[in-house]
């Protein structure tokens, strides 16, 4: 990623992470033109310095991470585990950071979903123990039925949204540190940065 892009993507980000928490909801009006901002701007990098085959690279660059990040982020929307935003999100961040570097945002989104998860979870652990059951019961019906139907849990026992939005800035964050830092990352987060 050219570094004149990071400030638009973190104002990109920041505001995700505002609407996310105060609405739940990554807007429309935010993601798309993002998405848009991140090709024109790379290609108009990429011919500022090689013109129009420069042009062409930037635009590539770009709609691969851009393609990239939706395509990783649609098998969790379309298994229901995250909103049509946070998909169009990580996109847009595709779109100002390649492939490359969006598959690393990925993986750190994914760790810090992780971990984000599980602090909401401490604090919902009567909900979590319904939830459990329910999957319990669920993997019991796939073991001698053959087939997988989730029982549902009752509607108080369902656990709490997450504004997913912040697991993808903290992610793209240190996918964008990453790349600009490599050997300072590596230091900083030694068995994370080797896996990565």
């Amino acid at each position: 990623m050219n570094p004149i892009l990071a400030a638009p993507l973190a104002a990109v980000l920041l505001v995700a992470v505002a609407t996310d928490l105060r609405a739940m909801r990554i807007p429309n009006w935010l993601t798309f033109p993002a998405m848009l901002a991140g090709v024109v701007c790379n290609a108009a990098l990429g011919a500022h310095a090689g013109g129009l085959s420069g042009a062409w690279d930037g635009l590539l660059f770009s709609l691969s991470g851009f393609g990239l990040g939706l395509g990783l982020m649609l098998i969790p929307f379309l298994l229901r585990v995250m909103g049509a935003g946070d998909v169009k999100l990580l996109a847009a961040a595709g779109a100002f950071l390649g492939a490359e570097t969006v598959f690393r945002a990925f993986i750190w989104t994914s760790l810090a979903g992780g971990v984000y998860a599980l602090g909401v979870l401490a604090f919902h652990l009567p909900q979590l123990r319904a939830v459990l059951r329910s999957l319990r019961v669920s993997v019991e019906l796939l073991a001698v039925t053959g087939r997988f139907d989730y029982v549902p849990a009752t509607a108080n026992a369902r656990l709490p949204r997450l504004c997913y939005g912040v697991a993808i800035a903290l992610g793209t964050g240190l996918a964008t540190a990453q790349a600009a830092f490599p050997t300072a990352m590596a230091s900083l987060l030694p068995a994370w940065a080797a896996i990565l």
